[in-house]
């Protein structure tokens, strides 16, 4: 069986919901032989490798432009799939998803995984939701089979589309790594256990700056301080304001990691905060949670839906609650906290996701 998979940026080390989805995901699925190939985006790619864990890299040039580079880049994937014969191409999140009746046309089978509701993210104008919802509508319509990545988004696609043949795959969160080193630590400045950590990208629907806020507001209580790892994929007017409002309240800025620094980070934290407004299915949230670590989260729909005992949620964009919530964690010893993830194993959802390829053809 041959598997083409487009709509991430790719794969290895580059940051995001679907790129760490595939990542995890497309090595396990290869060991079960199946020959898959990931269409990269070459502006994104900082290495040369033709092949990763078994899966086969094939980088393509797309413009590295907010509005174009996501379609631009799935039609060349879906041209480059139908000349090498391909079984089923994989398309992720609904942006892409809105040439799957192209993919269907020229005699592909298309399976279509939904990440979340994209055009709910607060940095894309009128006429890109519009291309979203599209998106979302001809991917759900037109793909032979459909994957949902939790409750939320299944529920809404029944109510909104009538289609009931989803299959539900959560997202998965790696083995966690944890380590006793500390120079990374130090070097930032921090000390164990002394620290918020939070990551994702620099966008206005993870809320960073009203956690810059409400951790400003508590004046480095008990010695604490803010790391911050992300950036943005594209400088704005929004991350530009939000680094400078960091800079201002002294938190830590990272930048993208992963690997060992991330490692530290998550392995020593007193505390992970997911303030956003817009999730699909939190990994960053789910991978804070594999390292016992507690979390403070906003009550949104996703959130909520990974059935977290409520004294960690807080209103989604109230400052006060938040702080709140901060305060509590800094005044009370560190203890780690224990979660159930047993929903969330990669090598089950590879094996779930095999047999949804196993069904298309």
């Amino acid at each position: 069986m041959k598997v083409v998979v487009t709509g991430t940026r790719g794969i290895p080390d580059i940051l995001g919901g679907v790129e760490t989805h595939c990542e995890e995901l497309f090595p396990r699925i290869v060991r079960k032989n199946i020959d898959v190939t990931i269409i990269r985006r070459r502006s994104y790619v900082h290495d040369t490798l033709k092949e990763y864990k078994g899966i086969k890299l094939v980088d393509i040039n797309t413009p590295k432009k907010k509005y174009f580079e996501a379609i631009m880049h799935t039609g060349k994937a879906i041209w480059n799939a139908k000349k090498r014969r391909t079984d089923i191409i994989h398309i992720h999140a609904i942006g892409p998803a809105l040439l799957t009746p192209v993919a269907r046309l020229l005699g592909m089978k298309v399976v279509f995984t939904h990440h979340g509701f994209d055009y709910d993210r607060e940095k894309w104008g009128k006429a890109a939701k519009f291309m979203l919802r599209m998106g979302e509508r001809l991917g759900v319509k037109y793909a032979n089979e459909l994957i949902v990545i939790s409750d939320v988004i299944n529920t809404k696609i029944k109510r909104k589309y009538h289609r009931t043949d989803a299959h539900l795959i959560y997202n998965g969160v790696p083995e966690p790594a944890f380590v006793n080193d500390i120079d990374y630590l130090q070097a930032l400045g921090v000390a164990q256990q002394k620290y918020i950590f939070a990551m994702g990208r620099f966008v206005p629907e993870k809320n960073f700056h009203q956690l810059i806020k409400a951790f400003s507001a508590l004046n480095h209580r008990g010695g604490y301080k803010l790391v911050l790892a992300g950036d943005a994929d594209f400088e704005d007017e929004y991350s530009c304001k939000l680094k400078k409002l960091a800079h201002e309240n002294n938190v830590i800025l990272t930048g993208f990691i992963k690997g060992e620094k991330l490692h530290q980070l998550l392995t020593h934290a007193a505390a992970f905060v997911l303030p956003s407004s817009h999730e699909g299915l939190p990994i960053s949230l789910l991978e804070a949670m594999s390292y016992d670590l507690p979390v403070i989260v906003s009550d949104i729909p996703a959130n909520l839906a990974i059935r977290l005992p409520q004294d960690v949620y807080f209103p989604v964009g109230n400052e006060e609650k938040l702080a709140e919530k901060l305060r509590e964690i800094m005044d009370k010893k560190f203890e780690k906290r224990k979660y159930r993830l047993d929903e969330y194993q990669w090598e089950h959802i590879a094996k779930q996701t095999i047999q949804v390829y196993e069904h298309t053809i």
